[in-house]
């Protein structure tokens, strides 16, 4: 069993933002398609959080050309660039499945006001761009390394 969680341990992620349910986000999801890469934004509200440590998923909802589409998306994931919080939610559930069957402005969430909020979701942005950014950096110095270990090889 401990090793198990040894792995899972490993498998985590140092940086997450700190959204929670009723969030509206951006989550940048990387697609790789043969040798290209891009990077897709995925934006909608989080229904739900479910499991914790390296298991941990949130699923976002969206409406999309009239009909709702939900995705579920692990927090741990390395293909996930960064996940950015455009509103905040007030809600006092932890599953917001009940949004699936509303229509029209029932869908809506109450949004969560002031300023502190403000610059919480901007302090978090923030952090949330700055270590996208180290994590690409050091992916490129890894790159660079394998590529002078082969040549010296």
């Amino acid at each position: 069993m401990d090793l198990i969680k040894a792995i899972e341990e490993g498998q985590k992620r140092a940086f997450t933002t700190q959204f929670k349910v009723g969030d509206t986000v951006k989550v940048y999801f990387k697609i790789i398609e043969g040798k290209t890469e891009r990077i897709q934004v995925y934006e909608g509200i989080v229904l739900c959080i479910k499991n914790t440590g390296a298991r941990k998923t949130f699923t976002v909802r969206k409406e999309s050309y009239g009909v709702g589409v939900e995705r579920v998306f692990p927090v741990n994931s390395p293909r996930i660039v960064k996940v950015e919080i455009v509103r905040a939610g007030k809600v006092r559930r932890s599953k917001l499945y009940y949004l699936r069957d509303k229509i029209g402005k029932d869908k809506k969430v109450k949004e969560l006001l002031g300023g502190k909020i403000s610059n919480f979701i901007n302090e978090q942005n923030k952090a949330a761009e700055a270590a996208a950014h180290a994590q690409e950096e050091a992916i490129k110095a890894e790159k660079s390394a394998e590529h002078t270990g082969a040549a010296q090889a």
